[in-house]
């Protein structure tokens, strides 16, 4: 069945959200993440093996999203099973309240912490998603994002679909690797540093920084479709997690409104582009996207209040971006329709309606 989407309006800002600005000072993200590698070889002691692994990968987050996206075009469904919480967390967890007795059924368990305790009792870090967990054990594996996504499309290979797009491809890995390293900070990063910074200054800075990169984009993506070469790939998938959630979330919540995504020509084409593309817009849910920021961020929105906008329907229209070329999947196919209990609500005229 279709994965249970939460009215916003029966949802509220828990008494134990965390404090995400730190008055006076930048956000500065702890980039420090469990490092452990699923390899062919098994080096770190997680060989790669079909049915082993479960995916936990919440559908408000973008770090998450990029992982079920890159899942979804390489065909790994069957091999890698996900597990997907609710739109909202406390200050300890994620949890599984989307599920029947608000329990994983693969693991078990209510909160994907109880995933990181079981293999570190004391572990002081945040508890993130996305995060592969071992299900024999129950322990965390990973929940480095940056290396899941790069590992799923190099590692994982001989589990790919017939058809299964070239992300990743070598003579590229370069240039999309220097490509995502500025689109991180600052764009999918940098709108957090601006909805999180602790001053004006901070703010500032962050906003500049943002929609400067933004007009680099737009430059850069007047002439081809793509970000790097003519096909999909892993930059292109990290780029789109950010754009998805811009006019619903990060234009007003995280006050990144020198204007909309919907306002820049090339980078809005793009996006829909992408979006209508099987394996991106397939993975989107946009009440649980406003559902996590409005209600998750009570230092920010202490009303708790989810805006009913904006329309939808716009990321249905069409990009006309195919008169630059490029083929998407290479010389692959697109993946196969969504599994039945992974699909999301699909985009009709009441969704998130203004």
């Amino acid at each position: 069945m279709t994965t249970p989407n939460p009215a916003p309006s029966t949802l509220t800002p828990s008494t134990l959200t965390p404090n995400y600005i730190e008055p006076g000072q930048p956000f500065n993200r702890d980039t420090n993440y469990i490092e452990d590698r699923i390899t062919r070889d098994g080096r770190d002691g997680w060989p790669v093996e079909a049915g082993r692994y479960r995916l936990v990968a919440a559908r408000a987050c973008p770090w998450a999203n990029r992982t079920a996206i890159v899942r979804r075009l390489l065909g790994l469904e069957g091999v890698i099973s996900l597990g997907l919480p609710g739109p909202t967390h406390d200050k300890n967890s994620w949890t599984f309240d989307l599920d029947p007795g608000a329990v994983d059924p693969v693991l078990g368990i209510e909160r994907i912490q109880d995933a990181y305790f079981a293999r570190f009792p004391d572990y002081p870090r945040g508890i993130t998603v996305p995060v592969i967990v071992d299900v024999p054990s129950g322990k965390v594996v990973t929940n480095n994002y940056p290396q899941i996504t790069l590992d799923l499309e190099s590692e994982w290979t001989a589990h790919h679909r017939p058809g299964a797009p070239d992300l990743y491809p070598e003579a590229l890995r370069v240039e999309i690797d220097e490509v995502a390293e500025l689109i991180f900070h600052d764009v999918n990063n940098g709108v957090y540093k601006c909805g999180f910074a602790g001053s004006q200054k901070s703010y500032e800075r962050a906003y500049d920084a943002l929609f400067a990169r933004l007009d680099w984009l737009e430059e850069r993506l007047g002439t081809q479709r793509y970000l790097v070469g003519d096909t999909i790939t892993e930059a292109d998938v990290r780029l789109f997690t950010t754009l998805a959630r811009f006019d619903a979330v990060y234009h007003g919540h995280f006050k990144c409104n020198r204007n909309k995504l919907s306002e820049m020509p090339v980078l809005w084409a793009y996006a829909r582009d992408l979006f209508q593309t099987p394996g991106f817009g397939d993975t989107i849910d946009f009440d649980q996207i406003k559902a996590h920021y409005y209600l998750t961020h009570s230092d920010i929105n202490p009303s708790g209040i989810v805006p009913k906008g904006p329309d939808a329907r716009g990321w249905l229209e069409a990009s006309g971006r195919e008169a630059l070329g490029g083929r998407p999947f290479g010389d692959g196919t697109p993946p196969g329709a969504p599994l039945r209990a992974e699909r999301v609500p699909a985009i009709t005229a009441s969704t998130v309606a203004a």
